[in-house]
């Protein structure tokens, strides 16, 4: 395909650069923007809440005694600015399903809310407030400003929200016993909650929600194995609107917490022209390279999800530049538009701002953030180091070229010395901050956090003369590309924008402060480059005009804030609905119901299990945002996933079967039909949607792949591993995701047979899990009576676990059986260290009961209850390492090697136009 073909069928079939601003505002920021007072209020509202996060996440109001408000009441308002903000940002859909479902859902509440009331509430109030939000949704919902019920809408919705911030200390004086003014509110609140959903997420969310909350009144009317008790109207209010068990739950509260101040400074980056930045520096570095604007867009799109958790606008960001240069090159519409999905889609996978899913696992697991970034981190590396694997493979199967270089590289040796010096300097600067930074601690008391400021200032003002003295063209969406950014001048260019990061990292991974306070302080410093990078620059480059330049790094300043907010209307939305969801599974039950039919389903395999998990986060996935999918599918099945892999003699950390989940809810932007993300890019490139979503889902398949990985292999997360180890899993887990991507894509060297593409696929998996072999071959685990239990725990060390089978009843008096591990502790006897941890033992002949289990202990942690009955006990062994697996897989990839280099001259790279 020629370059003046591709450069017409973009203009052609492409959207332009306004329309895509519209798409990504109608998903993400609201596609509705009036002018005049309408839309200055609006801004102030958005600016209000931006200011109001920062205020409560800061330490000012602590220090000042003003201004402090509990978790409860910070989740009021963020809801009510929410509210608010969904229903003058975001027009009504007309559609004939969505108008169905926006009458309907109303209607069928309201009749379900009348009848739950009873004969001791009344209830002739609530068909009044249902009528008045169904005349409302008739009345319509024009673009181009905000109608007066709109206004009402969302004045009643952030009344019904600040509610619990005015009748706070009321309602703590009548716990479980709600008013008649409660329900009022709560019906209210949750009726325009949904339709809020509805305008800003679709219909999907809605009718999940609407469908639990039904479901809650109507249990009794249920099959058997998910029937329940009625409920009352009183009470499910009271859980849903009035505790913090349903909408104000701890969805809301990391939305609140974290989340906010993490969209935040992403937006303040972003329009600082990092953005850009890490556009540049990917095009300058990869654009040469075979198939280099795909590298390039992968690469880029890595660096945009550092800072953005929303695959659509990140799409939209990079793919503008991306996509055109890729179809210039070689690749079709929808191969360009793919490959875009699939790199940006995977941003939200790539630590340190993961999307809020990120945040809600610290809650929902009881980790530190920390340790969330540091389990994720290996799966997201290799995952992207992959897809630039695939790209190359597409570039060869092709036989493209990249773009011309803008100046001829350095000899090789010249350019390893160069990369030599570069990574000395890079860890003697580390070296010198990390150590520094101990030392002026302690030296300097209260005084170090000033330091610190200090030396953060000089850096800034360092990087910000380095970049004054570079003038860097700007890639423009709208224009070709015709040559390469230069790299050095390039990466120079904006080096002062990695700092907030560097603060951000740092407080996250040195410091340990909680996520709040650590995005707080990165948004602050944030906020300081914008004011004053474009005046400093001016000065230092001699440009004169120092007024307008910093009248323009406020400007940049409100319009971030703004943006900040009115990209948090749908997450706080979305997490505000999902609660719902998870007070309907907590209020009800359903969720031990569910894993009785997910069992039945499975029959106790533990992989259909997890094949059952996958597909439901990809059906929930195709209407939800992420961040509601992750809530709804991890308070489901997570649970049942652990509960049931015990049941098969398997440990699986809740960690990783959150991942696990979190994966798959992202791999659902990608997923034709209702991907979103493909549609963002085929509007970008002028390709197929569904195409582009098929071959995106066809790239994204070693995303999908890792997460089977990790739950049967979890030295993918860095679970228990030291430095040595990670960095050896981490070499043969990379090599073994390009032998998969190889498999996959039917080429390696040259064109894969199918024999060939088979080996690739037992080669991948057996680096990446050589214990699935070796354990035939060699069991881990040494199995004695379970009389001997005794003898069993003085043969190991103090700390090592014992693997213990178990048969007993659960909490309702059905029968059980479960593998746990218990660690041994110390004693100079079998039954003093069973003892001190926690396990006391009655021996019956050849059979051992559990007689007690010491509250708080390692026993009572691992699950082990009295009246428990030990059937097996296995003690490691002492079996070859798996490694020793390695050997055979490589000689089967040499044999592949020597068979396709065999024939890799006769068989030449198709020239033609992928």
């Amino acid at each position: 395909m020629s370059d003046t073909t591709n450069g017409s069928d973009s203009k052609k079939s492409g959207l332009n650069q306004d329309d895509l601003d519209a798409l990504v505002a109608s998903s993400d920021t609201g596609g509705r923007n009036p002018t005049g007072p309408a839309g200055m209020l609006i801004l102030a509202v958005a600016l209000a809440w931006s200011l109001f996060q920062l205020w409560i996440s800061s330490p000012i109001p602590f220090m000042v005694g003003f201004g402090v408000f509990n978790d409860t009441e910070a989740r009021s308002f963020h809801l009510a600015f929410a509210l608010f903000l969904a229903f003058a940002a975001y027009p009504s859909q007309r559609t004939p399903v969505q108008l169905v479902l926006g009458l309907g859902v109303p209607i069928l509440l309201t009749f379900l809310f009348w009848t739950a009331s009873g004969p001791n509430v009344p209830g002739w109030w609530i068909p009044l407030v249902g009528l008045a939000v169904v005349a409302a949704i008739l009345a319509g919902s024009p673009r181009d400003h905000v109608a007066p019920w709109e206004w009402a809408l969302g004045i009643v919705g952030a009344a019904t929200s600040l509610y619990i911030f005015f009748a706070y200390e009321g309602i703590a004086n009548r716990v479980g016993a709600p008013i008649t003014q409660d329900l009022v509110v709560g019906v209210a609140g949750l009726l325009i909650l949904l339709e809020a959903t509805r305008r800003a997420l679709g219909p999907a969310l809605m009718i999940v929600a609407t469908v639990f909350l039904a479901y809650t009144f109507l249990g009794p009317y249920m099959p058997g194995i998910i029937s329940h008790s009625s409920k009352s109207l009183s009470v499910v209010m009271n859980h849903q609107w009035i505790t913090t068990q349903g909408v104000f739950g701890i969805a809301l509260g990391v939305s609140t917490s974290f989340v906010f101040l993490f969209v935040l400074f992403g937006s303040l980056l972003d329009k600082a022209g990092a953005g850009n930045y890490f556009i540049q520096v990917a095009f300058s570095l990869m654009g040469h390279m075979r198939g280099g604007p795909a590298k390039a867009a992968v690469v880029s799109s890595a660096m945009t999800g550092l800072i953005s958790g929303s695959s659509i606008a990140n799409v939209v960001t990079t793919g503008t530049f991306t996509i055109p240069l890729m179809k210039k090159v070689g690749f079709n519409a929808e191969k360009a538009g793919a490959v875009e999905v699939a790199s940006s889609v995977n941003g939200q996978i790539m630590p340190p701002v993961m999307g809020a899913a990120a945040f809600l696992m610290v809650e929902y697991v009881g980790i530190p953030y920390f340790d969330v970034v540091k389990h994720a981190f290996l799966p997201a590396v290799i995952s992207y180091i992959a897809l630039v694997y695939i790209v190359h493979l597409e570039a060869m199967k092709a036989g493209m070229e990249g773009l011309p270089r803008p100046v001829e590289p350095k000899p090789w040796v010249a350019w390893l010395l160069s990369l030599a010096f570069t990574i000395a300097c890079i860890c003697a600067l580390s070296f010198a901050v990390y150590y520094g930074m101990g030392w002026i601690r302690p030296t300097f008391g209260a005084a170090s956090p000033w330091i610190v400021f200090a030396m953060l200032i000089l850096a800034y003002l360092a990087l910000l003369w380095i970049a004054s003295k570079e003038e860097v063209p700007q890639l423009a969406a709208d224009e070709p590309v015709t040559e390469l950014p230069k790299p050095g001048p390039t990466v120079r260019s904006g080096l002062h924008f990695i700092l907030p990061v560097v603060v951000l990292v740092w407080a996250l991974m040195i410091d340990r402060l909680s996520p709040g306070l650590s995005a707080f302080w990165a948004a602050s410093f944030m906020i300081f480059i914008l004011v004053t990078q474009r005046p400093i620059l001016a000065v230092m480059r001699g440009q004169g005009r120092l007024g307008a330049a910093v009248r323009h790094g406020f400007v940049d300043l409100l319009e971030g804030l703004v943006a900040g907010a009115r990209n948090m209307i749908g997450i706080g939305i979305a997490t505000a609905t999902a609660g719902i969801i998870v007070g309907a599974v907590s209020q009800t039950g359903v969720g031990s119901a569910l894993a009785d039919v997910v069992e039945v389903l499975s029959g106790g395999n533990i992989l259909a299990i997890l094949f059952l998990t996958a597909i439901l986060s990809l059906i929930l996935g195709m209407g939800l945002p992420t961040t509601a999918n992750y809530i709804v599918v991890s308070a489901l099945l997570a649970p049942v996933i652990v509960t049931l892999g015990q049941q098969n003699g398997l440990i699986v950390p809740l960690i990783a079967v959150h991942l696990f989940v979190f994966y798959f809810g992202i791999m659902a932007d990608v997923t034709p039909p209702v991907g979103l993300a493909s549609f963002a890019a085929a509007a970008v490139s002028g390709g197929d949607p569904i195409r582009t979503g098929a071959v995106a889902f066809f790239y994204s398949l070693r995303t999908a792949a890792l997460p089977f990985l990790f739950i049967f292999n979890t030295d993918l997360l860095l679970i228990n591993v030291d430095w040595i180890h990670g960095i050896f899993v981490f070499i043969t887990s990379t090599i073994a995701m390009l032998l998969f991507a190889a498999a996959t894509q039917g080429w390696f060297l040259t064109r894969n047979r199918i024999y060939e593409g088979a080996a690739l696929l037992l080669i991948a998996f057996t680096l990446f899990r050589p214990g699935f072999w070796m354990d035939m071959v060699a069991p881990p685990f040494d199995t004695v009576p379970p009389a001997q239990i005794q003898e069993a725990a003085m043969e190991l060390a103090p700390g090592d676990d014992l693997r213990l089978s178990i048969d007993g009843v659960n909490g309702i008096g059905e029968p059980i059986s479960f593998v746990a591990l218990l660690p041994v502790g110390e004693g100079e006897t079998g039954e003093d260290r069973l003892f001190n941890s926690g396990l006391e033992l009655i021996e019956n002949g050849d059979e051992v009961v559990i007689d007690n289990v010491t509250f708080g202990s390692p026993a009572a942690e691992a699950g082990f209850d009295w009246d428990q009955t030990i059937t097996q006990v296995e003690v490691p062994a002492n079996p070859p390492s798996k490694y020793w697996m390695f050997i055979p897989a490589v000689l089967l990839l040499a044999l592949v090697v020597f068979l396709q280099r065999a024939r890799g001259g006769a068989v030449r790279p198709r020239q033609a136009a992928v």
